[in-house]
Order: C-alpha cells, then sequence, then structure tokens
C-alpha cells in the first residue's frame, strides 16, 4: 500500500493521508517516479466517473499521520491556477533547484 497526502486549496483543508494499492497508485501517478497529481487533470485523464470511483475506495482508508512509514505522493486539489509552479514531470525531485533549500538540492542531486 501507499501512503497518499490530500492537500486541499480551499480554507479548512485537513491535509489527510490515504492508502492507496499499487494498482490505484498506478493509475493516480502513471508517470515514471511521479508523486504529484492534480485532481482536475486526474479526472480529465481517467473521466469523471472512473476517477470518483478510484477515489471513493480509497477515501475509505485514511491514516494517521503519526503512524506513516513513508509518504509516496501528494494530491492536490484546487491548484490548477497554480500548476505553472509544479514541475512538468509531476515529480518533486525536479523542481526547479531555486526553489529547493540547500539540502533538499543535495537530496535531490541538484
Amino acid at each position: 500500500m501507499k501512503n497518499v497526502q490530500v492537500i486541499e486549496a480551499g480554507p479548512g483543508s485537513t491535509f489527510s493521508v490515504f492508502q492507496m494499492s499499487e494498482d490505484e497508485f498506478q493509475a493516480v501517478f502513471p508517470g515514471a517516479g511521479q508523486d504529484i497529481e492534480f485532481a482536475e487533470e486526474l479526472f480529465e485523464r481517467l473521466g469523471d466517473e472512473p476517477a470518483e470511483k478510484l477515489l471513493a475506495a480509497v477515501w475509505t482508508r485514511p491514516v494517521l499521520k503519526s503512524t506513516l512509514t513513508g509518504l509516496h505522493g501528494t494530491l492536490l486539489y484546487g491548484f490548477s491556477a497554480r500548476r505553472h509552479h509544479y514541475p512538468e514531470s509531476k515529480c518533486e525531485r525536479d523542481y526547479d533547484p531555486s526553489r529547493l533549500n540547500e539540502h533538499q538540492r543535495k537530496l535531490f542531486g541538484k
């Protein structure tokens, strides 16, 4: 199982974490090394009904942050207007080095 944090742009967002099966994770994050997805792009790619069905199952598997042993992806809701701030690859490691601190640049080999 993979742990995915869901971040909503609106006020009062909980930044909750949910578990996804390997197949669900691959459907949401299909790119090589991809660990960021925008809900709007997910729904556009899969279609409304398939995306809603997939996520309905995921929402039944919340995880306490204090019990996490890893975080594998981030699903963003309401961030389409800010899409230009994120790497085209939707991989965290591909952020512009100027947006990372010294330790992140070392981690990502930049």
